[in-house]
């Protein structure tokens, strides 16, 4: 897209008058970001180091996939941070890949440096997309120009940071590989540029951040500083050419008002400004711009001329696309060698190129900067718990590099999403949903985890011909589901009542492991017209064309009564047992010693011998009688 040229001609422009690097980090007493957030990533780079004004640099990290490579020419390039770079295959680390940076929650200034320099040797640069937190922001297309392809562009943003993790993902056009040389990240307030008004749902994406009468400036390429490291490039490019200009300086005088919350533009943006050589010249910018856009513009002015020292002696008239929006009096705002800022939102445009025009009332009209962003509202994220979900997934079931599962996904709504995910608006409206998983013949060889329950919009899940293992979740929650095919895996356990809905109309899960009663509701799938296919599943019975299932078996296991009878079983072999216990082993321990007491054997000794005695009496009497002896039969 043409302003896509202007914005890649603007930091080419940017990159050929750096020199070195700075330090980002700000030193005003009032400042809250003396000690807040930076970090400075190197990509691609496989070492820390600190640049030649302090500022700190740490080796590739928080990258999702993606290879190390370097520019084809590293000697034309004098940063260490530009020479490197991260490239990723498509083939190999699928069509989405991602930084995701662990930060606060805040708002934040991001800026990229983006290469090409034929690192790979085909002489073609890649089409590729930028996006941060799930919202559009860079649009690469090749070929590039060749300014931006051999020497770099840098393009900027401040966006707000609401989950505690920055994603700045690049999404490959057809098979090119996105690049990446270098990432920095600043902290910056919460409300600056206007974020009270205009809300912190919008990114403002950067198409000119320009200094008058001052050469380029900031953290990493000067020993400026800035408080939120942006970096403020010479107006040349933007101004009318055939208007002539000469710089004003404040010679040395001190500027108030400047570097103050909560947007902290530096002292040195208002130390130097541009005005028109002859009286009555307007001076013009012109500015490119996306039509379907709104954006937000910045004025910095000073009264830095000592010869304007009174109110009414410096007025000019501020025309956007040809609407006179407003009238500055910089010494009656402000007076003299004090920073004035004003800005202004532009709605509505209707050419690619926008005029703003300073048309002088009285003197010279005067200018010290000029920011022109464009304010991109965040586009639809995916519902959080389903984000949940599918990272779950991800990890669950094994999800291979090759098919690019990382940041939201679902966002951009503009892209496709992660491979085999389809999306859709919420019915609200306000956000993005799965409504179907296509993942046959991937490979797979994890297992479905509990977190898909949380896919309430999910019509139709393919995980068919992949080495799932494991169970079937208890509850899938799938109400929405019309379509499940799981067939070809490697699936144990039972079929859960809940896999069956009243919009099931396909339900596979053939050629697998499962046993157990298959529930009447999933089998009801099949009698009310639907397609059901549960062969290759040798555990599986009760339903008509599986075998019975065994005495007391309900679904996919022992049935109450079964329970009931096993438990009473198990009962009455317990008393049994504690019966034989008790008499058989405590009893019999103490009253069933079989060798008779010594007692009893002394009685019945005694009860032998006068059983004798009395025989004896007996036969004495009998021969006494034939003798004539007197009988003792009565004797006691």
């Amino acid at each position: 897209m043409a302003h896509f040229f202007f914005l890649l001609l603007f930091f080419f422009f940017l990159f050929f008058f750096s020199s070195a690097s700075g330090d980002a980090n700000p030193s005003s007493p009032n400042d809250p970001f003396s000690a807040g957030v930076e970090l400075n990533i190197d990509c691609g780079g496989t070492a820390n180091f600190t640049s030649e004004f302090g500022r700190s640099w740490v080796a590739d990290l928080y990258y999702s996939g993606g290879a190390a490579g370097l520019v084809a020419e590293p000697h034309r390039f004098q940063l260490p941070q530009e020479r490197t770079l991260r490239f990723f295959p498509p083939v190999s680390y699928g069509k989405k890949n991602c930084y995701a940076v662990p930060l606060p929650n805040g708002r934040y200034y991001i800026r990229t440096f983006t290469v090409y320099d034929n690192y790979d040797s085909k002489l073609r640069s890649p089409s590729f997309d930028v996006s941060f937190e799930g919202t559009l922001v860079f649009v690469w297309r090749s070929p590039w120009l060749e300014a931006a392809a051999r020497s770099g562009a840098y393009s900027d943003f401040i966006a707000a940071v609401p989950d505690g993790t920055a994603t700045l993902c690049f999404y490959s056009i057809a098979t090119d590989p996105p690049v990446i040389a270098s990432i920095e990240i600043a902290a910056v307030h919460l409300l600056a540029y206007d974020a009270a008004s205009t809300g912190t749902d919008l990114i403002l994406i950067n198409y000119g951040r320009l200094t008058a009468g001052s050469s380029l400036f900031g953290p990493g390429f000067t020993n400026d500083s800035d408080a939120f490291s942006r970096v403020w490039q010479p107006d040349a490019t933007y101004r009318n050419p055939n208007v002539s200009v000469k710089a004003l300086s404040s010679g040395g005088h001190q500027i108030l008002g400047a570097n103050q919350a909560p947007n902290f533009f530096p002292v040195k943006l208002y130390e130097t400004a541009i005005t028109t050589v002859n009286t009555g010249d307007a001076l013009e910018y012109l500015l490119p711009v996306d039509t379907r856009l709104d954006y937000m513009l910045w004025f910095h002015f000073a009264e830095i001329d000592s010869g304007v020292n009174a109110a009414a002696q410096r007025v000019f008239d501020v025309l956007i696309g040809q609407e006179n929006v407003t009238r500055i009096d910089i010494y009656k705002e402000v007076r003299g060698f004090t920073a004035f800022k004003w800005s202004h939102i532009v709605h509505n445009l209707t050419s690619k190129i926008l005029s703003v025009k300073l048309v002088p009332v009285a003197g010279k009209p005067i200018i010290c900067g000029l920011e022109n962003y464009a304010m991109v509202p965040l586009d639809m994220a995916t519902v959080p718990s389903q984000v949940l979900a599918m990272q779950a997934l991800k990890e669950s079931l094994r999800i291979p590099d090759r098919m690019g599962w990382n940041g939201d996904p679902c966002a951009p709504s503009t892209w496709d999403t992660w491979e085999g995910v389809t999306c859709h608006r919420s019915d609200n409206g306000q956000n993005l949903v799965v409504t179907q998983l296509d993942l046959g013949s991937q490979g797979l060889k994890g297992y479905i985890s509990d977190k898909i329950s949380l896919l309430t919009n999910l019509v139709n899940l393919n995980l068919s011909s992949n080495s799932l293992e494991g169970s079937l979740p208890t509850d899938f929650g799938l109400a929405s589901l019309v379509s499940l095919d799981l067939s070809s895996n490697l699936l144990t356990g039972s079929i859960p009542d809940s896999l069956g809905s009243s919009n099931s109309q396909i339900v596979l899960l053939n050629n697998n492991q499962l046993d157990g009663q298959v529930p009447e509701k999933v089998y009801s799938i099949g009698v009310h017209g639907g397609i059901i296919d549960l062969s290759g599943n040798k555990g599986l019975c009760g339903v008509p064309t599986l075998p019975a299932c065994p005495l007391f078996w309900d679904k996919g296991g022992l049935s109450l009564a079964g329970k009931i009878s096993i438990g009473l079983s198990c009962l009455f072999i317990l008393i049994v047992l504690l019966v034989i216990y008790f008499f058989c082993v405590r009893r019999g321990s103490s009253d069933y010693d079989f060798e008779f007491p010594q007692d009893l054997i002394s009685i019945a000794a005694k009860r032998n011998r006068y059983q004798r005695q009395k025989l004896m009496l007996v036969e004495l009497e009998e021969a006494s009688n034939s003798t004539g002896f007197p009988s003792t039969s009565n004797t006691h």
